[in-house]
């Protein structure tokens, strides 16, 4: 340890307040008058369960989840709260201690919670947790170079939003609401008016019990898409020779860890995923990505999706389309395991364009998706980095 660093017991740095019951003034959602956030646990964003008129914490401070599957887990909050229950508000005095360097080092040293039963924390035992601490001014360098990596992480995490929202838009405009852009006289370009709304003929389709543009084709989403089955990969294990990192549904949701499963190389090529490859996870949670982890072997449960004909944002955004039908029948089968084959995939109906539609449009969107996926390899690469500081800025191996 640096000789600059002390240790000190958090409850000499900081005032720390159990969380209350909810507000009495309260909405699900954010509206004129509710505009601070309540929190139930200490997850960022996802422990947001509504909003208040009146914040109980202005200032600065950490949350910790005080109890469930989450214990110790901290957050950092900016902005005016309301904490409630299984959650603890650390406040820093700004004199000694910096509320961003709390947060980072709160991280790296989880507090565990005890109990036989549901692990908590209670304010006592928190309140006499050492940390080490350097000077404050140094605190604030610290947490300086960590808070510029997170920052420039949720920028990106903002950039992809918006891109993400742009490309789906365009998608339903087109093949949704049937607005697509009619072609100019020359017939080289799509500037002309919205198709339906512009009088484009519509034919009604007594399977799909409603009008599509003249022309256009039903079809499976079988018919404009292959589904590859990934491997069970537990039959592959490495030989000594290389390995690639197993994408089962975990992976697939929160990228590689610690705890992936590895395979030899030698796998079928079928089976190797890269980057911008198409994600199906049928079993289990339904859901579909763009794969942005890195090179890996696809496990079982798992479809990649490709197409000989079609473009990838068509196949991309016509199975998350369809995504919500599947659920609701996973629903219907009073089952807590959603279980797609290729026989529903070919029970399913779809409205198909003219080939060139579809090629139309990738021209919009492909860049979209491609700015999504560098900036998803750039999150990994800054999250990495930080992760890699942390410990070493926080212990004095490193100096700002």
């Amino acid at each position: 340890m640096n000789k600059h660093f002390i240790k000190i017991k958090l409850g000499e740095l900081t005032e720390i307040i159990a969380g209350g019951d909810k507000p009495k003034i309260f909405s699900e959602n954010k509206t004129s008058i509710n505009i601070f956030p309540v929190f139930a646990n200490a997850e960022g964003n996802n422990g947001l369960l509504g909003y208040t008129n009146l914040p109980r914490i202005i200032e600065p401070a950490v949350t910790i989840s005080a109890r469930g599957s989450k214990v110790g887990f901290a957050a950092l909050r900016k902005q005016p709260f309301f904490p409630i229950v299984r959650l603890l508000t650390l406040i820093p005095k700004k004199d000694k201690l910096d509320v961003d360097y709390l947060f980072y080092n709160l991280k790296l040293n989880r507090q565990n919670g005890t109990g036989s039963g549901q692990p908590q924390i209670t304010i006592p035992e928190i309140s006499e947790k050492i940390i080490s601490v350097p000077p404050l001014l140094t605190q604030q360098k610290i947490a300086s170079v960590l808070s510029s990596l997170d920052s420039k992480i949720e920028l990106n995490n903002r950039i992809n939003a918006e891109l993400e929202a742009m490309a789906k838009t365009l998608y339903d405009y087109w093949f949704v609401q049937f607005d697509f852009p009619t072609p100019s006289p020359s017939g080289r370009a799509r500037v002309g008016l919205p198709y339906k709304t512009s009088g484009g003929k519509m034919v009604w389709n007594e399977e799909l019990k409603r009008e599509i543009p003249e022309g256009w084709e039903i079809g499976t989403l079988l018919d404009i898409a292959n589904y590859e089955n990934g491997l069970p990969c537990q039959k592959f294990r490495p030989n000594g020779a290389g390995f690639l990192r197993v994408i089962k549904i975990r992976e697939m949701n929160e990228g590689f860890s610690s705890n992936t499963e590895l395979v030899r190389t030698d796998i079928p090529a079928k089976a190797i995923i890269e980057n911008g490859d198409v994600l199906f996870s049928w079993s289990a949670s339904l859901d579909v990505k763009i794969w942005t982890g890195g090179k890996g072997a696809l496990n079982q449960h798992i479809f990649k999706i490709t197409s000989n004909n079609y473009p990838k944002s068509f196949y991309f955004y016509q199975l998350l389309n369809y995504l919500q039908h599947f659920k609701m029948m996973a629903e219907n089968r009073k089952t807590t395991m959603g279980h797609i084959t290729q026989e529903h995939l070919k029970q399913s109906r779809i409205v198909i364009p003219p080939i060139q539609f579809t090629l139309d449009l990738e021209k919009i969107i492909a860049p979209l998706f491609s700015k999504k996926v560098i900036n998803e390899i750039e999150n990994q690469k800054l999250a990495e980095l930080r992760d890699w500081l942390l410990p070493m800025l926080m212990n004095g191996q490193v100096k700002v």
